[in-house]
């Protein structure tokens, strides 16, 4: 069975107003239209990769506090968004897929606790490319990635927000 094909031809994204714009594209970083909305006086774009990198340079450029913000928007895998229903389309899909939605009561507790520990020492929530990896593999990146230093970890925070949010444009747009 074969994916359908992306809703948005790149040039018709190109054409719009920035309010169509961002109601198109805000939804790819998570609860930040911010980005969309920065990244459309950077139109016409040449290609979904150009798209995509202006989004991400938009991010990169914010201010540290709108960055931390930017984190701190993000879901904790299989954390209490997720238990009370709240979490985007987008990141109940990703969480999904990796079956962090069908977890042990003990591997629940297990990361539970490992997403607290994370927060606690560097000040938002463990973000992964879910997609990309299994159960197993992203228990042990939690794990590894917890002794980093944060500035060790906001980079590879957002070089996996990075992973997550060109699938996620790649699914809207057809370039």
């Amino acid at each position: 069975m074969s994916a359908a094909p992306p809703p948005f031809e790149l040039t018709t994204l190109n054409a719009m107003d920035r309010d169509a714009f961002v109601a198109v594209l805000g939804p790819a970083f998570e609860n930040a239209p911010w980005v969309a909305a920065g990244a459309w006086s950077e139109r016409p774009f040449a290609s979904v990769a150009a798209l995509h990198a202006a989004m991400l340079g938009v991010v990169r450029r914010a201010p540290e506090e709108q960055q931390l913000a930017f984190l701190c928007g993000h879901p904790e895998l299989a954390g209490r968004e997720a238990q009370t229903g709240t979490m985007t389309a987008e990141s109940t899909g990703e969480q999904g897929s990796a079956g962090l939605n069908a977890l042990t009561g003990a591997e629940r507790n297990e990361l539970q606790g490992l997403n607290r520990t994370y927060r606690e020492r560097h000040g938002f929530p463990f973000i992964i490319a879910v997609r990309a990896n299994t159960k197993q593999q992203i228990f042990e990146a939690i794990r590894a990635r917890t002794s980093q230093t944060t500035e060790m970890e906001r980079r590879a925070a957002l070089e996996q927000i990075g992973l997550i949010t060109r699938g996620r444009i790649d699914a809207l747009v057809d370039g």
